[in-house]
């Protein structure tokens, strides 16, 4: 019987508003650089892959300012290859610091107040875990969903980042339940996934842009709607 569903944060629960596709534009508009809508949910799609392999040999916030801004280089760099765009690190620099100095904020996706909102209805424990540098009491605060949200792990309060077992074990212990009791959404087939099951812990894949039709490793969404549904295949109260 499930009694506990967690969710990862940034593009599960929160997106950027603008969008990544409005800053990202903004951005390379300086320096000539044309992208398009879909060339950057690709892009992003092997960025965020890029960043969940490197999270789990060093985590950003252990790293040095010089081994960060070369991270967000290469990153910069993914995105825009998206595109069919291959710049040099130097301008991907420049063109993520760029980026940086346009405005734009995180806030949570439609669908997630009405979902979170019926879950807790029914009985059973809301978490988010997620690979951010920051309290997981000050994220759900900022994003306005505290109310809806019963436990927050982050990576700096583990010591560890997904998909390291420890940042889910620590979720579990939080929650009071086992990991066949809890389910894990999450839109990185690796550290989301991956990570949940192999601390055995149920997983959905929320798939928002439709970077991954064919996946099959576990129940896969396009909207946190359709997780009720879903959870009736893992024995829950809904």
């Amino acid at each position: 019987m499930i009694k506990a569903v967690f969710f990862d944060m940034y593009g599960t629960l929160a997106g950027f508003e603008p969008s990544r596709f409005d800053v990202q534009t903004t951005a390379c508009a300086d320096f000539g650089i044309t992208l398009t809508p879909k060339g950057i949910l690709k892009g992003y799609a092997s960025a965020d892959e890029f960043m969940v392999k490197e999270a789990a040999i060093k985590p950003l916030g252990h790293r040095t300012k010089r081994e960060r801004e070369s991270f967000f280089a290469e990153y910069e760099r993914l995105v825009l290859r998206g595109s069919g765009i291959e710049i040099s690190l130097k301008t991907a620099s420049q063109v993520w610091d760029r980026l940086r100095q346009i405005p734009y904020r995180l806030t949570p996706f439609e669908d997630v107040e009405p979902v979170l909102t019926h879950i807790k209805s029914r009985g059973l424990i809301t978490g988010m875990i997620s690979n951010i540098d920051q309290g997981g009491g000050n994220v759900i605060d900022e994003l306005g969903i505290s109310h809806l949200i019963d436990l927050a792990v982050t990576s700096i309060e583990a010591g560890a980042a997904k998909p390291d077992p420890a940042i889910f074990l620590t979720a579990l212990s939080k929650a009071g339940v086992a990991g066949e009791e809890a389910v894990h959404v999450g839109d990185q087939p690796s550290s989301d996934i991956d990570g949940a099951i192999r601390s055995g812990i149920n997983a959905i894949l929320i798939d928002r842009d439709g970077n991954h039709p064919e996946y099959s490793a576990c129940p896969r969404i396009e909207t946190l709607l359709e997780i009720p549904d879903i959870l009736k295949i893992f024995k829950s109260n809904l």
